[in-house]
């Protein structure tokens, strides 16, 4: 059966080995952040509603679990922002009701949190996983380019509130993009809402390629430590290394293969590989992540975008 709506399982720095469910169409989203190695949001929307067939989700969960090993988790993230399906809540309780004990786990920006319907549809997933870049509004629409009208006083007390009514772990994700969010004075407003939301984990990230806007760079393990010690937290900590992904289960080696034979005859955009291979983006961008990592590839930038290639061709 070939699955349109789900992914993997990919090798997740968090979550081990991940199937991952894709409940929006790419690249529907209420962000269109800088760095998003998914691309520039084409729809840029807060509409929720259907925007995949559930009956054909179900489908594809029940062939995938009567067929294959069972993940760590089933992870609901992929194209875009996920809360924005309305079938959200049906979703998790068809996981809940008719496949195995597998814990699911929310991949989201946290941007819609404000409303009540959301916040009860994602109550029965294990962990919820929201991202929060900044606090003050000026680098909020600074990085995160979100949809007119959002606001980032707003989306934090939608955190706050979903963290006193949920009884699921929250990992709440900074992605640090320097210049824009380390400073002194967004530091200091980003540990008073972590400090408002009290999330169980807080995770630092930072770039692993290019995403739309390619004059941003990714934070040094320095910088990241730094904050780590601004902040003087107990639950801060640093997403693991990605080349530690290619020791996960999840991690295919033919999938490798494929890619870099792939390149071999002709250099790809992350866009070709995900068609020509027939994977989900946010599948392919792990293992460009560790093939670079091993320094097998190398990205050069061209008019139709950043294109992968071998590092070494004739070895």
């Amino acid at each position: 059966m070939k699955y349109n709506h789900l992914f993997g399982p990919v090798p997740s720095r968090r979550l081990g080995i991940s199937l991952g469910v894709d409940l929006v169409p790419l690249k529907t989203c209420t962000l269109n952040c800088i760095y998003c190695e998914c691309g520039r949001t084409t729809d840029l929307t807060v509409e929720r509603k259907k925007y995949v067939p559930l009956r054909a989700v179900k489908e594809e969960l029940t062939d995938y679990f009567a067929n294959n090993p069972i993940p760590d988790y089933i992870t609901f993230s992929g194209s875009g922002e996920p809360t924005l399906n309305s079938s959200i809540a049906d979703v998790l309780h068809f996981i809940r009701n008719h496949i195995h004990d597998i814990p699911v786990a929310v991949l989201t920006n946290g941007t819609l949190f404000s409303i009540k319907q959301v916040r009860e549809d994602i109550k029965d997933a294990a962990v919820v996983i929201p991202s929060l870049d900044a606090a003050t509004d000026k680098v909020f629409r600074k990085i995160n380019r979100p949809y007119p009208g959002l606001k980032i006083d707003t989306i934090i007390e939608g955190i706050v509130k979903f963290s006193k009514e949920y009884n699921g772990q929250i990992w709440l994700e900074i992605f640090i993009v320097p210049g824009m969010n380390d400073t002194k004075y967004e530091l200091t407003a980003l540990k008073q809402a972590v400090e408002k939301i009290g999330p169980d984990r807080v995770q630092l990230n930072t770039l692993d390629r290019p995403g739309p806007v390619s004059t941003i760079r990714a934070a040094t393990r320095q910088e990241l430590e730094h904050i780590i010690h601004f902040w003087q937290l107990e639950n801060v900590s640093i997403i693991a290394d990605v080349s530690e992904r290619k020791d996960l289960l999840a991690y295919r080696t033919d999938t490798e293969s494929a890619i870099l034979g792939t390149i071999a005859r002709r250099p790809c955009t992350l866009k070709d590989l995900s068609e020509i291979l027939g994977l989900q983006i946010n599948e392919v961008n792990k293992y460009l992540d560790v093939l670079e990592a091993d320094g097998k590839i190398k990205m050069v930038k061209q008019k139709r975008g950043f294109f992968y290639q071998l590092k070494n061709p004739a070895l």
